[in-house]
């Protein structure tokens, strides 16, 4: 038969038959590309794995596969790229259509989720679903939880259990790891130990009503989309004829279910090429493992492996920092990373005797690289963990330069910070209605309404906190809180107790409604060192508070800044820099139990995972690198001297070639001009002043 699918057929081009190279396109392929990226760009069908460091060229080499396939004669619509941000798909391939023609947009890009919903959406019935099934975002999912979770009585028996949020994030790292929970709960909260019996038949019970209702959530689109390629032989081979390439872009960011469906999809022709850093895996906490770069050539035996290790945006020595730290790495896939760049500073170690001085080194050069002509924009600070920046916040506020805070919620406005506060704000200020409607809330058995009840009733009674033990309150349920409440507040609003024994009580009566109140109190309480630390520098409340609240500046990621010249720092988890550089780089509290991360000591996985993240933000910076290192870093209970280097950089074998050590003295290395106003005698103008408003 000579219908129109086939001629469309015949007229097709062949996927076999490989038209003669376009000369043009050829000689644009080797002026662009290195020599490693031109082998990567061009390499034969099979298994192929590109280990591509740290600005070493990534994208170009994948929009230029992208652009060699097509020009070599392969439709595009079979080519399959997939990628973690629809953003990153459409910008490869609007980048693959300038280097060839617009074919390449028919390229078939997408996120993994999103392309599960396609194929889910066409196979759905055999996965006893209806094609026309919706989709629960992470809100729908804690709701949907908390009904299920009441309906099994598991609310309000009598003793702590997990939260439908914690439920819903303790659900999907069990998806998508693929971990029993046993292992997830001892590692992340064994406090509920106890209750994996119900959490287990919660489970159960979660997916059972997704199922009745039609309606999935974003983890089941990969694990559904795994079930399907892997329990339907006729469906995997039909994919496999329609994408006979697939590429994957940051493969080191992938867990265990999109590397199966990546392996899955490849099963038949073998024409993978996956894209990736292992020395980038730095996202186990979201179930992404390393494994699947490693154990690449396991999968696919005689797979070809190719390494770009040119980097563009770094100097050597700060490069060679990197290099260290990698070397220390028990397993990886050696590469050694160099640079054509003019040759640069070498990083170096800042030893301050503590926090306080730590932020004001690093404002202070912040200043000095702005006088150098160094854009804002241009400078970031990073740390392991957003509260590691609390100190530096308030200093660069103090010192009126702009800045931007990514990863994390802002210090002052954690929840548990909130709360702390409004418990402060009362010894000072027994009329501030807003802390007292969020201060009693933090107690059992009170709600909005009664809150509000209670707040007036104290306002009315001219602040005065005994009110809370009259016997109309105390024989409430809430009685003996609202007695505990009450005493604290006489206790810490004494004239004599200062503002870090005030914090102390205040944080010591607040812990057991922490624990009541978030699943993850423990990881809270880090907070409250730097808390503890600041509080120390005032004499007065009402001061410490002030500072915490006035001129907040703009965090919000894209939004205006309120700065004129429109820039500002970045302060950033190092998590989420990946992918970002800057001229100038920060690296906060190079200090054991800072970074790496106290969690991570003693066991070797996430001991390995920190030297990745430390190679990470190293390689964030292009000219200079600055690693603070305090020697005494403070808690709510004392200063205490940290006795080491971080072993993250004891690791490094001649760490001493690599970096150059400064020790600040506050205090010290003053701008130029950056002086006091001299005293003169400014009686005259005063009268002046005076003399005008009086007309």
């Amino acid at each position: 038969m000579d219908g129109p699918e086939n001629r469309a057929a015949a007229e097709r081009p062949s996927e076999t038959s490989t038209p003669p190279p376009d000369p043009l396109f050829e000689q644009h392929l080797r002026e662009a590309l290195n020599e490693a990226q031109y082998r990567a760009v061009t390499a034969d069908e099979g298994p192929h794995l590109v280990i591509a460091g740290a600005g070493t060229g990534k994208t170009r080499a994948l929009t230029h596969r992208v652009a060699w396939l097509v020009q070599r004669g392969i439709r595009p619509e079979s080519i399959l790229l997939l990628t973690f941000t629809r953003r990153a798909s459409q910008e490869m391939l609007r980048r693959a259509t300038g280097l060839l023609d617009e074919r390449c947009r028919r390229v078939s890009g997408g996120t993994f989720h999103s392309f599960a919903n396609l194929i889910l959406r066409r196979y759905a019935e055999r996965l006893d679903f209806h094609p026309r099934f919706t989709i629960l975002d992470r809100t729908d999912a804690v709701d949907l939880v908390g009904i299920v979770r009441s309906e099994a009585g598991y609310a309000g028996q009598g003793k702590r259990f997990p939260r439908s949020d914690t439920l819903v994030d303790l659900f999907s790292k069990h998806v998508n790891t693929q971990a029993p929970f046993t292992d997830l709960l001892e590692q992340d909260m064994p406090q509920f130990l106890d209750d994996l019996g119900a959490i287990e038949d919660l489970f159960g019970r979660y997916r059972r009503r997704k199922q009745e209702q039609n309606v999935l959530d974003y983890d089941d689109l990969l694990l559904l989309l795994r079930d399907l390629l892997r329990h339907h032989t006729e469906v995997r081979q039909e994919l496999a004829a329609r994408y006979r390439h697939v590429l994957v872009d940051e493969f080191q960011d992938t867990n265990r279910l999109q590397a199966h469906i990546s392996a899955l999809l490849a099963s038949v022709h073998r024409n993978i090429m996956a894209v990736g850093d292992d020395a980038q895996s730095i996202y186990g906490f979201r179930g992404a493992t390393v494994r699947n770069i490693l154990d690449f050539s396991k999968i696919f035996p005689g797979a070809e492996i190719t390494k770009l290790e040119q980097n563009y945006r770094s100097t050597q020595p700060i490069l060679d920092l990197g290099n260290g730290v990698l070397r220390s790495a028990k397993e990886g896939i050696g590469k050694e990373l160099f640079s054509d760049l003019d040759e640069g500073e070498i990083p170096t170690l800042v030893r301050t005797p503590d926090d306080h001085g730590q932020a004001e080194f690093v404002a202070r050069r912040i200043l000095e690289l702005r006088e150098e002509g160094v854009p804002l924009s241009e400078i970031a600070v990073l740390a392991r963990a957003a509260w590691h920046t609390a100190e530096l916040e308030l200093e660069l506020q103090q010192r009126n330069i702009p800045f931007r805070k990514f990863g994390g919620i802002r210090f002052v406005e954690a929840a548990h910070i909130k709360d702390v506060c409004a418990l402060l704000k009362l010894t000072a200020n027994p009329f501030d209605g807003p802390a007292w409607f969020r201060a009693l809330q933090l107690l059992e058995g009170i709600g909005p309404k009664t809150a509000r009840a209670i707040t007036d009733h104290v306002i009315e009674r001219d602040g005065d906190v005994r009110v809370l033990v009259q016997p109309k309150l105390t024989s409430r349920r809430y009685g003996n809180e609202l007695s505990s409440l009450s005493d604290l507040l006489q206790r810490a609003s004494a004239d004599s107790v200062g503002v870090s024994a005030r914090l102390e009580q205040v944080l010591d009566a607040y812990s057991p409604w922490m624990e009541r109140k978030y699943d993850d109190a423990n990881q809270r309480r880090n907070d409250f060192d730097s808390l503890a630390v600041i509080a120390g520098r005032y004499a007065e409340v009402e001061s410490f508070l002030a500072d915490l609240a006035i001129d907040p500046p703009d965090f919000g990621r894209g939004g205006p800044s309120d700065d004129q010249e429109d820039e500002w720092v970045t302060l950033s988890t190092v998590h989420s820099a990946k992918g970002l550089e800057w001229h100038a780089v920060f690296i906060l509290q190079m200090n054991a139990g800072r970074f790496p991360s106290f969690q991570s000591l003693g066991k070797e996985a996430d001991y390995e995972e920190e030297r990745r993240l430390l190679y990470v933000a190293v390689t964030r910076a292009k000219r200079y690198l600055y690693l603070m290192k305090p020697e005494e870093v403070g808690n709510r209970y004392r200063s205490y001297e940290v006795g080491e280097l971080s072993p993250l950089l004891g690791d490094i074998r001649d760490l001493r070639s690599l970096v150059s050590e400064h020790v600040h003295v506050p205090g010290q290395e003053l701008l130029q001009g950056d002086a006091t106003v001299p005293a003169h005698d400014d009686s005259a103008q005063l009268q002046r002043i005076e003399d005008y408003f009086a007309d």
